[in-house]
């Protein structure tokens, strides 16, 4: 199996799917939806729902069970990076190379663009719920997983320490709290959605949150690192955002050498976690593990 081919196979099918379950662009919530549609569509590697696909077929289950749940995911990151875009927030101008959602729409729009995505996320996880009503253990155990993975234990808690941490010092064990909730969190649940909706029995799920937990780490790093060597062009956002903003990050406390040596620990770790499954996911798995330590953008 080609890593490239197949993300780009998988990204083309989310974002067909995606099209068909967001709001079209009418009636008087016009605005609105519009500057929803605006950034869920302005690029994206669409890894968390490729990883809600892919893990629920690791363990042998059917994609088309898990695409709502995907959907959902990709639905609630969108929401997050809006937010986070804004003046109140991190301040950012470009996302994905293009303007920010406030800079085309305004700051109220915006935000509420924002809250708009986040609630579609959940009618399309209840609906699907709701109409498979006789088969829905899995399924809600699945929109649980990724409900508190989004909220103030999860994302919406490390984006809060990551505010707070800003103009404070801050120490390795805050800067972890940080990777592991504000972005660690949704990639690790996307994982554990997928195999929950796949029939994934208790060995495989305690393996795939293992591998969840270290690319989520690794990502963030990853992330963490390109603010300080990546391309602009390549990125779509300002580099150095993160050391002129006095963000706590992984590179600021440890440097650039034992950042990169802590993704590469982290990418053996998620190989290591998969060695209880076979075939051609499995191999998608391993890859993409080394792909997220060495991508460029």
């Amino acid at each position: 199996m080609n890593l490239n081919n197949e993300l780009t196979r998988l990204k083309d099918l989310v974002e067909k799917e995606l099209d068909k379950t967001l709001p079209k662009v009418e009636g008087k919530q016009k605005n609105v939806i519009e500057a929803m549609r605006y950034s869920a569509f302005a690029g994206g590697k669409r890894l968390r729902p490729i990883l809600v696909l892919k893990s629920c077929e690791l363990v042998g289950g059917n994609i088309k069970d898990a695409m709502p749940f995907a959907l959902a995911l990709e639905m609630i990151h969108t929401y997050s990076l809006i937010h986070d875009d804004l003046p109140s927030m991190d301040d950012d101008d470009y996302r994905r190379g293009k303007p920010t959602n406030h800079k085309v729409y305004g700051e109220s729009i915006a935000i509420l663009a924002g809250d708009g995505l986040l609630n579609c996320a959940y009618e399309t996880m209840i609906n699907h719920i709701t109409e498979n009503i006789e088969d829905s253990k899995e399924y809600i155990k699945a929109f649980t997983v990724i409900a508190k993975a989004s909220g103030v234990y999860g994302m919406i808690g490390g984006q809060v320490v990551d505010i707070m941490s800003e103009s404070d010092s801050f120490d390795e064990k805050t800067l972890d709290f940080i990777h592991n909730h504000k972005t660690s969190a949704l990639i690790e649940a996307s994982i554990i959605a997928g195999g929950l909706i796949g029939g994934a029995n208790k060995e495989e799920l305690k393996r795939l949150k293992e591998y969840g937990k270290a690319i989520g780490l690794s990502f963030q790093i990853r992330d963490d690192i390109l603010d300080i060597i990546g391309n602009k062009e390549k990125l779509g956002k300002d580099i150095g955002s993160d050391q002129s903003n006095q963000k706590a990050t992984f590179v600021s406390l440890y440097g650039l050498e034992e950042s990169e040596r802590k993704t590469e620990k982290l990418c053996k770790k998620a190989i290591n976690s998969l060695d209880i499954f076979n075939g051609d996911n499995k191999l998608f798995f391993k890859d993409l593990a080394e792909y997220l330590v060495l991508r460029d953008y």
